[in-house]
């Protein structure tokens, strides 16, 4: 499959022949459908709390002992789709051909003094003509101008203040981590996952209001920007499934999606970990819901965490954990003897308050063991796990995946979230279970990545590398089919133990276009 200079390409990426043989053969097979049990909603996946029970998960956050928290952001790639219509209008534009009144780049232009980048010496007073419209989305998306359309997200300006000051994205996100995500020493530690060649710009937008922010907010930031490892890549394939090849013979590969992340997530020393996508932020009067929503998660998280330590720690006690592997095998008596506490009274009773909360807190239902040895292990699998806990929002239409209650291999279930590329739609169960979903994935989480003992779980462990998704692009007009691992938040997080929490829709404030910026959240009062 792959000749001399293809090999060296591979393992110059810092790859593997066998993965990329690997990939090619996950397009020839594809990836299984996820065998939904039923939508996670509330009351049966998905937990609703009052105002009293979401007082009482904040406080227990304020309260608990962490041992480090971090604030991880993903924010690669540039801000080029938050601008497709923009782009389009500007092409029709210099093609001779004016925008419909009603277009996406009609609605900006006219817009324009609204949004926090707009500069009148740049852009000039918009003006109801074609020219006017030219000249705006130009100076906005080209380097005769902003050159936002080639710049990330995260620095670009998305909110004005009455006092004039001016927010990107990222400075959004500082202010954020001062208020819930702040370490008893006063410092806030924030990992950003950029693009190499968009440090400089972080950097200089860091740079532009740390001073200011650390006085203003009495905090200390420890910011770490990380980059998406080339060697994460996948290799592309044509339409007959075979390796891509660009003009010069060389082999394509593509960036893995956000499931490559997991890698980036994995080298966190911090126990507490909250994940929010850089473009989910909103005008700081919306800071008190967002952040006491956040603390309610957070507070979730915790406490989870530590029923678990405690379930794994009766565990340890009632049965000796770790005696009957250390047992020389000529020692048959005294195996039998330690193999027998599995089945006393204390223990089983104990297993059967493990599988009740299991069940009744996250819907994992646990097979049948066969034996009383074999039920304690799996059960101790299935809680010394990395934890997370996710807000979920009433769905309002929002692309994206959801929450749901899927069958796993090894015969249990458990809560996952589903794009719907992993969802057999031509299934009538399955697409039933789509159907009656009432709830949005804003990607809103809150991880736990340590276990009882105090060690970092190794979170590539917990992989379901059969949750990949496949797409299909084009390269310099020609087809070709892409391969993305396992989302983050999807097969990349599929071995964890999952809580779903209702969170309300005010904070989840995405800009996926630019006029989501003329929403309330994004605008002054």
């Amino acid at each position: 499959m792959f000749n001399k200079e293809d090999i060296r390409q591979i393992e110059s990426r810092g790859s593997s022949v066998a993965t990329a043989e690997g990939q090619v053969e996950s397009f020839k097979k594809g990836f299984p459908w996820m065998k939904i049990v039923a939508p996670a909603t509330p009351g049966n996946g998905i937990c609703v709390l009052n105002e009293e029970e979401a007082a009482q998960a904040a406080e227990y956050y304020e309260k608990a002992e962490i041992a480090g928290k971090c604030k991880f952001v993903p924010a690669s790639g540039a801000a080029s789709r938050m601008f497709k219509d923009l782009f389009s209008g500007l092409d029709k534009l210099k093609g001779g051909e004016d925008v419909a009144p009603d277009s996406p780049a009609a609605k900006f232009v006219a817009d324009i003094a609204r949004f926090a980048f707009y500069d009148e010496k740049l852009f000039g007073t918009p003006e109801d003509t074609a020219e006017s419209r030219k000249r705006i989305l130009s100076k906005t998306l080209t380097e005769d101008g902003l050159n936002y359309g080639s710049k990330p997200k995260g620095v670009l300006k998305f909110h004005k203040y009455p006092d004039g000051e001016v927010r990107t994205a990222f400075a959004e996100h500082l202010v954020e981590a001062q208020n819930y995500m702040r370490n008893s020493d006063g410092s806030a530690n924030i990992v950003v996952t950029i693009s190499p060649e968009h440090k400089q710009l972080f950097e200089d937008a860091f740079a532009a209001v740390r001073d200011e922010y650390e006085k203003r907010y009495g905090v200390k930031y420890n910011i770490t920007f990380t980059y998406q490892d080339k060697a994460t890549d996948t290799i592309a394939v044509d339409t007959e499934n075979r390796p891509f090849r660009t003009e010069d013979g060389k082999l394509l590969f593509r960036p893995a999606g956000h499931g490559a992340l997991i890698y980036n997530l994995n080298n966190i020393a911090e126990e507490v970990v909250s994940i929010k996508n850089i473009d989910n932020v909103a005008n700081e009067r919306f800071l008190p819901v967002t952040a006491k929503y956040k603390k309610v998660l957070l507070g979730k998280a915790v406490e989870l965490r530590d029923k678990i330590f405690g379930y794994l720690r009766e565990l340890d006690a009632v049965t000796g954990d770790g005696m009957s592997q250390a047992l020389p095998p000529y020692i048959p008596s005294l195996t039998q003897r330690y193999d027998d506490r599995y089945m006393s009274p204390e223990v089983q009773n104990l297993c059967n308050d493990i599988e009740n909360f299991l069940l009744n807190e996250l819907c994992i239902r646990m097979p049948y063991a066969g034996d009383c040895k074999t039920r304690v292990m799996k059960l101790r699998e299935k809680l010394n796990r990395p934890i997370r806990v996710c807000g979920m929002v009433k769905n309002q239409g929002e692309p994206g995946g959801g929450p749901f209650i899927i069958a796993e291999k090894d015969g249990s279930t458990s809560l996952q979230i589903l794009e719907g590329a992993q969802i057999n739609k031509a299934d009538s169960s399955a697409a039933a279970a789509l159907a009656a979903a009432t709830h949005f994935n804003p990607v809103d989480i809150v991880c736990c990545l340590h276990d009882y003992k105090g060690q970092s779980f190794d979170l590539l462990k917990h992989v379901d590398n059969e949750a990949g998704f496949i797409s299909s692009k084009s390269y310099q007009g020609r087809e070709l089919k892409a391969l993305e691992l396992p989302g983050l938040w999807n097969g990349s997080m599929s071995d964890w133990n999952t809580l779903f929490v209702e969170v309300p829709l005010e904070t989840f404030n995405p800009v996926k276009v630019v006029l989501d910026l003329l929403r309330p959240a994004h605008q002054a009062e």
